[in-house]
């Protein structure tokens, strides 16, 4: 992603007596129309080596000893709704692709980084047909290998984390729902201001109600869902949806909860893949002071 790196892996590769295949991540400053903190194609972002300064940089790295050239990388973002972003940065890689060509240089491969969207909520979805399409047709009859890397879109909407709302508290302003699930297992909504639908398990009798789903952990940003017209009860199961990904991958200890358990389900049959953590697990690698 940087000069720096070339010239490590280059000495690196020097000392092993190795030639190291790299490829580089070039910044096409192409903005992806998705949340700021998951847009990583614009110039302003810590990502990749600058466009403008991706043909020198290749042609240095072409005349190294201990380097071999392999391809371009590129990644704009994720939860990318919108085909055009996608259609921009890989036109801009290609057009660079042709430079190095050009000169003798030529790739074995061109990844197409930036995930597609998932609908959470209303979004707009790209049709993966159309983002092929697109993509195959911008390559043309380059002798390039095409690298995609979707995302969330291969298993996002296909997990679900279930959670039990342990007590109902009528505030001045609010109605809560305490569950037992809470930020350290789906951070998505206190971290991006993120919608995932809410759906009780089994329908219940009461009146509908506007609730807060909350989790337990002693801060306030520690909720799942804001404002969900629900008929809830304590001790009802409740479905939070699209948490096939960045749950799991972005959960933690804090507050010394342990992870959740994790089950797939194929057709009628569920089998248990990851067991919930237990306490113990919290403090098995530590080491207390002689």
């Amino acid at each position: 992603e940087s000069a720096s790196e070339l010239a490590r892996l280059d000495g690196l590769a020097r000392r092993l007596g190795k030639r190291a295949a790299v490829s580089f991540r070039v910044n096409p400053d192409v903005d992806a129309k998705t949340h700021p903190y998951i847009s990583t194609g614009l110039k302003e972002t810590k990502f990749g080596v600058p466009f403008g300064e991706a043909h020198a940089l290749y042609r240095h790295a072409a005349q190294l000893a201990h380097v071999a050239v392999h391809g371009i990388d590129i990644h704009i973002g994720s939860q990318i709704t919108d085909l055009e972003p996608h259609i921009e940065a890989v036109a801009k890689a290609v057009d660079l692709v042709d430079g190095w060509a050009a000169e003798g240089i030529r790739l074995a491969h061109i990844d197409v980084g930036g995930g597609l969207g998932i609908r959470y909520r209303d979004e707009h979805i790209i049709d993966p047909v159309d983002y092929a399409r697109a993509i195959v047709r911008l390559r043309g009859e380059r002798p390039l290998k095409l690298l995609l890397e979707p995302g969330r879109f291969l298993v996002g909407n296909a997990g679900i984390l279930l959670t039990r709302v342990n007590c109902l508290k009528s505030g001045p302003v609010r109605n809560f729902a305490i569950v037992d699930a809470a930020m350290n297992d789906l951070l998505r909504p206190a971290l991006y201001d993120a919608w995932h639908e809410v759906l009780p398990v089994r329908r219940g009798a009461q009146s509908p109600l506007l609730w807060q789903i909350a989790g337990p952990i002693c801060e306030s940003a520690d909720f799942l869902a804001h404002d969900r017209n629900l008929a809830l009860a304590e001790g009802d199961l409740l479905a939070i949806c699209s948490a096939g990904a960045y749950a799991m991958a972005m959960s933690s200890n804090y507050n010394s909860r342990p992870r959740a358990a994790e089950i797939i389900v194929d057709g009628k049959t569920a089998h248990l893949v990851r067991p919930r953590e237990t306490i113990e697990a919290l403090y098995e690698r530590e080491s207390v002071l002689p």
